[in-house]
Formats: structure tokens, sequence, C-alpha cells
């Protein structure tokens, strides 16, 4: 199984297959802390070969500097089946997952950690900046 793509990103939808990815992003700036950040996508373009055919285990973990799951909620964990014909020689998938209310207790630097069977296979490094609103910017 390959990840074609994986990011963080504002909005993400399925269109017939086609991924749309709106707002990339890997920093988010915050005032105050911890900060919770709303909603975001994790937006996952897998392409799937018949060699990958079984049951999978397939997870997300958001973790803090440490290798430390911020919410007790993660690792998000899913069995995923995979049954090509022999006649396919590739399938490609779109996984989206939306993620309300992520809480970053400080800041610093956290990553999204993919994992298909327990093999970590892709890690999406995100920042967390502590901005001062008062500051002033460069003329």
């Amino acid at each position: 199984m390959d990840i074609q793509i994986a990011t963080l990103c504002d909005f993400a939808a399925d269109y017939n297959g086609k991924m749309v990815v709106s707002g990339t992003f890997d920093t988010l700036a915050a005032q105050a802390l911890p900060v919770v950040h709303p909603m975001c996508t994790l937006a996952i373009r897998l392409c799937i070969t018949p060699e990958d055919n079984g049951q999978h285990k397939f997870s997300v973990t958001l973790i803090d500097a440490d290798g430390k799951a911020i919410d007790d909620k993660m690792p998000i964990v899913a069995d995923m089946p995979v049954e090509l014909p022999d006649s396919v020689p590739f399938m490609t998938r779109n996984l989206l997952l939306n993620l309300q209310g992520l809480r970053f207790p400080e800041d610093g630097f956290y990553s999204i950690d993919i994992s298909i069977d327990d093999e970590l296979e892709k890690r999406i490094p995100l920042r967390i900046v502590k901005v001062d609103q008062n500051q002033q910017q460069p003329a």
C-alpha cells in the first residue's frame, strides 16, 4: 500500500474518486495557549495493488514532540479489508478524516502519524506558534 498524498488541510472532499483539497497547512498561530483548532481534515490518498489483499489495521495518532498522544481518543484505529480482483492492476482510494476540536496544550512541534499494520507509513509535521497580537510588524 502506498500513501500518495497525506496532508492536513482546512477542507477536503471526494468527488467521484477525485480528491479536492483546500487550504493545506503545517503551522497554526495561536494568541493564547492552550489553543483549540475548531476543525480541519486529514486527507489521504492510497494506492492499493493486488499484493495488498487481506485484512489491515489503519491508525492515525496526533503526537507531541515526545511521541505521546495529545488526546485520549488517539489513536484512531480502523479495520481496512482489501480485496482487488486479479484483473485490476491497482486502485486508489481517498480517505478523509474530519478532526474537530484538536487541543494543543503548548506551542512547539507535533506530528500526525499514519500507520498501517502497526508500521509507521507517514509522519506529517505540525507546528504551533504563539504570536503576540500587539507585536509591531516591520514596515
